[in-house]
């Protein structure tokens, strides 16, 4: 069979991205494990820089700037202050700093990759990408792809782990040292969350997710439904109610099978293809102005697998095609 006249070569892609490849990314790493009581999610960013992250984005023609790691503090030398919301004031330092360097990315008309780091990093990320988008009259959208809602607050979390809390602080619930980083204004609107993935959820996280009208697609859903349609549903409504699309990617989401080093594993995840096809179908729709990754943990991973394809995932949502 001859090949298709015009057909693209691999890792090429289409057209309408051509015009995002002239943003420049900006590599933050957020080596954060004060949210989790597992060790290893510090070195995330290193595992992910290892898996040649930079060189996959350089491969489709965009220009990389690692602006290198956020200074975070380690838990060997701090004191837990409040069992209910352990390492306070020490996340709220460190993504305040995060908020203010992703803010300072869009703003200078550039691309933010954040690499973390346990998922507490998103009430930073998602507060420089509020701040952006307040100033920018633009209306901000949140892809949520992980096993866990993250939408504790501190009565409701059974175990204190901020990283169960960012998606509580973005919508302005919960902790008010947490929810004030980046400024004192709800950074989210929670009818503007889709969340995909879901398969562990707590019980005070569901009343919370129904009082706050997120939306949501667990494993079972897209069991039913298939990730296509899901996605396709997920970024119709996005698309129609805002500007700005940022996309909050846990490895926890992907079956263990596929990825066994994150920091809390949950059997009966996404498929490898599922995975990719979420990246792909977003990055063919267009939108995204802004990545994160978290939940990395070189320590239980094997040869570093999980991170080289969590950076394969990253390069799918920057526009990477088979054809």
């Amino acid at each position: 069979m001859q090949k298709e006249q015009g057909a693209r070569k691999v890792g090429r892609a289409p057209s309408k991205h051509q015009d995002a490849r002239r943003q420049n990314i900006h590599i933050v790493g957020f080596p954060m494990d004060l949210g989790a009581d597992r060790r290893g999610v510090d070195m995330g960013p290193s595992a992910l820089r290892i898996a040649d992250i930079d060189e996959k984005l350089r491969a489709l023609g965009y220009t990389v700037i690692d602006e290198g790691d956020i200074e975070v503090q380690v838990p060997e030398v701090l004191k837990i202050l409040d069992p209910h919301l352990k390492y306070l004031p020490e996340i709220a330092h460190a993504c305040e700093r995060l908020a203010r360097k992703v803010k300072r990315v869009l703003k200078d008309g550039e691309f933010p990759l954040v690499l973390g780091g346990d998922h507490s990093m998103a009430i930073g990320t998602i507060a420089g990408v509020a701040g952006y988008c307040r100033d920018a009259k633009k209306r901000l959208g949140v892809i949520w792809i992980d096993a866990h809602s993250d939408i504790n607050v501190p009565g409701t979390s059974p175990s204190g782990n901020i990283h169960g809390m960012p998606v509580a602080a973005s919508i302005g619930i919960g902790a008010p040292e947490l929810s004030a980083v980046g400024g004192s204004f709800r950074k989210l609107d929670p009818t503007n969350i889709v969340m995909i993935g879901l398969r562990s959820v707590d019980e005070g996280e569901r009343k919370i997710i129904r009082e706050q009208g997120v939306t949501t697609y667990t494993m079972t859903d897209i069991d039913r439904l298939g990730i296509h349609r899901v996605m396709e549903e997920s970024l119709d409504y996005l698309r129609a109610r805002t500007d700005h699309i940022h996309v909050s990617f846990d490895l926890d989401s992907v079956d263990p099978s596929v990825a066994m080093g994150v920091g809390t594993p949950v059997p009966g995840g996404l498929t490898y293809r599922e995975a990719h096809l979420i990246m792909e179908m977003i990055a063919e729709r267009g939108g995204l102005g802004s990545l994160e990754v978290a939940e990395v943990n070189p320590i239980l991973d094997d040869m570093n697998k999980g991170a080289l394809f969590a950076a394969d995932l990253v390069a799918s949502a920057m526009g990477k095609r088979i054809l």
